[in-house]
């Protein structure tokens, strides 16, 4: 018989050769007065995979992100993170994990009144405060880099177009290397060119960080070319889940039609 122990053991290995799902979300549901926006969906995503979440607006893309990272509470249902249920969790608790979480939010949501560097900067000022100035001045550097926005540092948000913008949100998600990206919809308003490089952006950087991504995003262009795997809401419901392909031999009429007219 398997003691608690055996078992803590068993998922501590699961999770550090990657056969465990970094995020998984069971049957969760949510609802806003009598409107129904979750209505008990199951997901989960791996180390280095990322999943796309895609919809029509008020099908609860958004809200789903906003629960796995803590700033929204479901009405039933369970998120784990690396195998461990946040609900309940303190406050303390729940910031430890919200440090291995980059957020993208939809319109970059940049402080208007801090620069460029001073915007990457301020989860290192908040979160590693026994880091030297020095030091973290190299890392925002290393980070705007990494998004191709080094010679842009002493801007103001609004002196930068909105897909500088959405790169300097990126880098700012990936201030504490986190292990789970969160991004919603990271090419909405964008141009097919700007939006082609914030696709490529996002592919390099799995490429090189592997961490678990989930992307809410209206753009199936976009989610067709960074996902491994989408998954379609309707309704507060997982109406298909798998490739781009299996989307495309769906039979499902809604399935059809959103491909149709997308």
């Amino acid at each position: 018989m398997a003691t608690t122990y055996d078992i803590a053991m068993r998922q501590e290995l699961s999770e550090e050769d990657g056969s465990a799902p970094v995020v998984r979300v069971e049957s969760l549901w949510k609802t806003f007065g009598s409107h129904m926006v979750l209505n008990g969906i199951s997901l989960c995503v791996n180390r280095g995979e990322t999943l796309a979440v895609l919809g029509r607006s008020g099908t609860g893309k958004s809200v789903l992100l906003r629960i796995i990272i803590g700033l929204e509470t479901p009405d039933s249902g369970s998120v784990y993170i690396h195998g461990r249920n946040i609900a309940g969790l303190s406050l303390d608790r729940m910031s430890e994990i919200r440090k291995k979480m980059g957020f993208l939010f939809q319109h970059a949501a940049l402080y208007d009144s801090l620069t460029v560097a001073e915007n990457v900067a301020f989860p290192l000022v908040h979160h590693r405060k026994g880091m030297r100035s020095s030091e973290r001045n190299e890392r925002v550097r290393q980070l705007l880099a990494e998004v191709g926005m080094e010679g842009n540092l002493g801007k103001m948000p609004s002196d930068i177009s909105g897909g500088m913008q959405k790169r300097v949100g990126l880098a700012r998600a990936l201030a504490l290397d986190p292990e789970i990206l969160l991004l919603d919809e990271p090419t909405a308003g964008l141009d097919p060119i700007s939006s082609g490089e914030i696709d490529d952006l996002i592919l390099t950087l799995q490429r090189e960080r592997r961490m678990a991504s989930i992307v809410v995003t209206h753009d199936l262009h976009s989610a067709r070319t960074i996902a491994n795997r989408l998954a379609l809401l309707d309704q507060g419901n997982v109406v298909i889940e798998g490739t781009f392909e299996d989307l495309q031999q769906s039979e499902i009429g809604f399935v059809e039609n959103f491909l149709k007219l997308s």
